[in-house]
């Protein structure tokens, strides 16, 4: 089913913290979606969700929906350019999937940090200084792998090894300074997406 250029609102839900004043969603070609990089294995897909966001709020937003209908092995690959808003968004999912977590570190430093929750152990990986794609079987990403949900931020640091099964968003610039758009596309088995849109 193609929808090119369809516009639709998505209304909240209960629960939702998603606002239909700060997301639009925007079913578009797939042909309109950024080139990837070459360090990323081509993988079937299915057709992108193109969200405009309004500010850091509605980013934290489409976080808390992504966890509301996350499960074991999920992994949702964060591209983009520093400042657009990646860890806003993993921040957004944590806070949604674990209540009471109130302080959602970066994990420039440590690479990684774990968070238990009800839908099973979330992993938010930052790989900017991942130096070498080995490195990061140091950082448990085999363990993460068998019954976690993976964030990874700079994911273009793991060359080959980027699970095949995947949601790949890219977060880039919007209309103005402070809003963004974020282009979703599941890969391979993944039906991560389709759970976002039901």
């Amino acid at each position: 089913m193609r929808h090119s250029g369809m516009v639709r609102y998505v209304p909240p839900t209960i629960g939702d913290a998603v606002a239909p004043d700060h997301i639009r969603v925007i079913v578009g070609a797939a042909s309109r979606l950024p080139a990837s990089s070459g360090r990323i294995r081509t993988v079937p897909v299915s057709g992108p969700l193109i969200i405009d966001l309004a500010d850091e709020a509605a980013t934290a937003a489409l976080g808390a929906r992504l966890a509301a209908v996350a499960r074991p092995r999920d992994v949702l690959l964060l591209h983009g350019d520093l400042g657009m808003g990646k860890t806003a968004l993993a921040r957004g999912f944590v806070t949604s999937a674990v209540p009471g977590t109130e302080e959602v570190p970066s994990p420039t430093f440590t690479l990684v940090q774990t968070y238990p929750s009800v839908l099973g152990p979330i992993w938010h990986f930052d790989l900017y200084r991942l130096k070498d794609p080995d490195e990061i079987w140091e950082l448990g990403f085999e363990d993460a792998l068998v019954d976690g949900i993976l964030l990874i931020e700079w994911p273009d640091r793991l060359g080959g090894l980027a699970p095949r099964d995947r949601v790949d968003l890219t977060l880039s610039p919007g209309r103005t300074a402070d809003t963004r758009q974020a282009t979703l596309v599941a890969a391979g088995r993944s039906d991560w997406l389709d759970r976002v849109r039901s």
